[in-house]
């Protein structure tokens, strides 16, 4: 069976039926999970109320096998969201709801004390609520109806009027929302959007962009060659490999981050299918993966978190897994015949993947028997052949409006006056493209995962367009923000939220006969809180990571570190500078180092210190080696305990000058146990506190 993106379940209308015009008050274009509460509040305001869904199923990415929910923290989720969750824990209070397991085995992680949510589920069972949601309201849902792309959206100055779809069907309201991920509405509606990572340097952050040095994540730790042929560069690169290096760290492009599927597998026998070749299958596709296995990296790839029912929601995971990477940029701006062959060929790439890992001689043999325990959930999907209908856009189109969210509002330097929710989630940044290193081996770029910061509020500004662009539009989904911003505000939580706030506005744009972008911002609040939305964290703050930028002195942090051998980043023990700080895993002794150099502008004695969090479990005998004016001195340290002066620990002060360069280097040679590189600060005698430069 073919599974397409966009399955209509409606014959096409005759043209007398295409050409009447059906009229509401709130058009609200995609069926996303942000569309639910966003009519269902429409509804209670008074409002008629139609959805419009392209393909045939409700709730996007919620009922198409994100069964994980992710949020960061669930105190900052209310109104019409946090009822779907109560929602999910009420159907799985019934013995009825477990057929392939009793309820008293299931555990998850994501479920804490007397909750009356329940935060996991099969993909069956969020779209059964979601339909529960619309069909108490009666709703009015059509199905199986695209806008038409050329000349689709009609509009009277910067008001839409009538939106049209491929079949003729048209539609006129007095209020539009885009719930798509793509953002196809917006963009017809003649709405500013960007595609890809903007530079650093547009909005001062320091996530967005390239990112090399922050790409630690899902990363290769072995050296894979990349060519045809091995060794031969002659022979052309596999498939998937980006001949170009990549550009400067933190520099702008169109590229966008990696899809996949959310596939619900399960380890039940009656309800498991094998994984099958699909017809097209590549070996080439798959040559980089068994060249990894073969290079001694067996983790498993992919990462599968149970759900009830022994079923589970799988993602991504390590270096080749089931992002396919680099084969999406053009999807956001596509034609609809262009991103069903994008979709078609995702979904190949991870039908030959599953069976390569299941399957393939040069797998090794624990990785082959894990993928055979389990597979495919057979009562799941079961109109395309068990694979998810939806095809995971972590992001397409953003909208540019009057308030883009950043990097700075994630973690606490800016923050908005005007909220209509709050987002959680780590900054979060699946990889972006593969290419080749200065050593001939393959890396991947992009992957960026930074959280530490407390919950913030997104923008009432974000969500809705210019005033000159249009008047009449929301845009919960793609909405006004960054790539890097974007990666913490994309959970489905967080999309129902602002399905809500966005239909509240709307309706009092509707009332007090105003464009969107004039409406009170004091009455829309009023409404959010009698609804029960949370606008404003009210729980502890965490405290930030210390910015380099604060600092005095030179000071180089992690990033700014040559490494030999594989080095991972951790959050896990606060205090560290910049995003994160790097740790050898207490493996692999000898065979790794870390050298900071630098440049000292002027001649003197500079006080060297080093900064790392304090653990049980660190290194006690750390030699670290400070190349300096009158040669090389080497310090021990003992990171168990604190740092001597405060944050950082000094190492002694050494001359230099500007003709030679220094080093600060670690080794983990003969350490015994966690060996963490954190910062380096060259601090003149008597110098201010104050300020600092890189």
């Amino acid at each position: 069976m073919k599974l397409t993106f966009a399955v209509a379940i409606l014959s096409i209308p005759s043209l007398a039926h295409a050409q009447k015009t059906a009229d509401y008050d709130v058009v609200i274009y995609g069926g996303t999970s942000a569309a639910v509460p966003a009519a269902v509040q429409a509804v209670d305001m008074g409002k008629t109320v139609v959805v419009i869904e392209p393909g045939k199923h409700i709730g996007g990415l919620t009922s198409g096998g994100l069964g994980a929910t992710d949020i960061g923290n669930k105190a900052a989720i209310g109104g019409l969201s946090r009822s779907f969750y109560r929602r999910i824990a009420d159907y799985y209070g019934k013995d009825s709801a477990w057929k392939w397991q009793k309820r008293d085995q299931y555990r998850s992680r994501r479920q804490r004390g007397n909750e009356k949510e329940m935060w996991t589920f099969e993909p069956h069972v969020a779209e059964l609520v979601l339909r529960q949601m619309l069909a108490e309201k009666k709703v009015s849902v059509v199905f199986g109806e695209r806008l038409d792309l050329k000349s689709g959206v009609v509009k009277t100055g910067n008001r839409i009027t009538v939106i049209r779809m491929e079949s003729g069907r048209t539609f006129r309201g007095k209020m539009f929302l885009d719930c798509t991920y793509e953002g196809d509405l917006m963009a017809k509606a003649g709405v500013s959007y960007t595609v890809g990572r903007e530079a650093n340097s547009k909005y001062g952050e320091t996530l967005n962009g390239v990112q090399v040095k922050n790409a630690t994540h899902h990363q290769f730790i072995k050296p894979v060659d990349p060519y045809v042929i091995p060794g031969n560069p002659k022979s052309g690169l596999l498939p998937g490999i980006n001949p170009s290096p990549p550009a400067k760290d933190g520099s702008g492009d169109r590229k966008v981050q990696a899809y996949c599927f959310r596939m619900c597998t399960t380890d039940v026998p009656k309800n498991r299918r094998a994984w099958e070749k699909p017809k097209d299958y590549d070996p080439k596709l798959y040559e980089l993966l068994l060249r990894n296995c073969e290079a001694g990296d067996h983790r498993i790839p992919w990462n599968p978190i149970f759900m009830p029912n022994r079923k589970t929601d799988t993602n991504n995971n390590f270096a080749i897994s089931t992002d396919f990477i680099g084969q999406n940029y053009d999807y956001a701006e596509a034609d609809y015949k262009t991103r069903e062959k994008i979709f078609q060929r995702h979904l190949s790439y991870q039908k030959g993947l599953m069976w390569t890992l299941a399957n393939h001689p040069r797998v090794p043999e624990k990785v082959r028997a894990h993928f055979q325990r389990l597979g495919l959930a057979k009562d799941e999907f079961t109109d395309t052949d068990n694979w998810p209908h939806q095809l995971y856009v972590r992001e397409a189109r953003r909208m540019v409006s009057d308030y883009v969210m950043t990097q700075h509002d994630c973690q606490g330097r800016r923050v908005p006056k005007n909220a209509v929710g709050l987002a959680a989630y780590t900054m979060d940044s699946h990889n972006i493209q593969r290419y080749v290193d200065k050593t001939g081996h393959v890396r991947n770029e992009g992957d960026v995962q930074v959280g530490g910061f407390s919950p913030y509020p997104i923008a009432c500004e974000s969500i809705r367009p210019k005033k000159a662009e249009c008047e009449n539009l929301l845009v919960p989904v793609c909405l006004s923000a960054t790539h890097i911003s974007y990666g913490s505000i994309r959970m489905e939580p967080v999309f129902m939220v602002l399905g809500q706030s966005a239909a509240t506005a709307a309706c009092i744009a509707i009332d007090d006969k105003v464009p969107v972008q004039d409406i009170s911002y004091a009455k829309l609040q009023k409404r959010l809180l009698a609804d029960k939305q949370v606008l404003k964290w009210t729980g502890p703050m965490r405290t930030p990571p210390v910015d380099v930028k604060s600092l005095p002195g030179i000071v180089l942090d992690d990033t700014d570190a040559k490494l030999t051998g594989t080095w991972l980043s951790s959050r896990s023990v606060s205090g560290y500078v910049g995003q994160h700080y790097l740790h050898d895993n207490n493996a692999d002794k000898g065979k790794k180092t870390a050298i900071f150099t630098v440049k000292i502008p002027r001649a003197g004695k500079y006080d060297v210190r080093i900064s790392w969090t304090p653990n049980p479990n660190r290194a006690s005998n750390l030699y670290v080696n400070v190349v300096h004016a009158k040669g090389i001195t080497t310090v021990a340290v003992n990171q168990k305990k604190k740092p001597g002066q405060g944050r950082f620990h000094s190492l002694g002060v050494y001359e230099f000058v500007p003709t030679k360069r220094g080093s600060v280097s670690f080794s983990t040679g003969g350490t015994n146990g966690h060996v963490i590189v954190d910062a380096v600060q060259f601090l003149a005698p008597g110098a201010s506190t104050k300020g600092s430069k890189r």
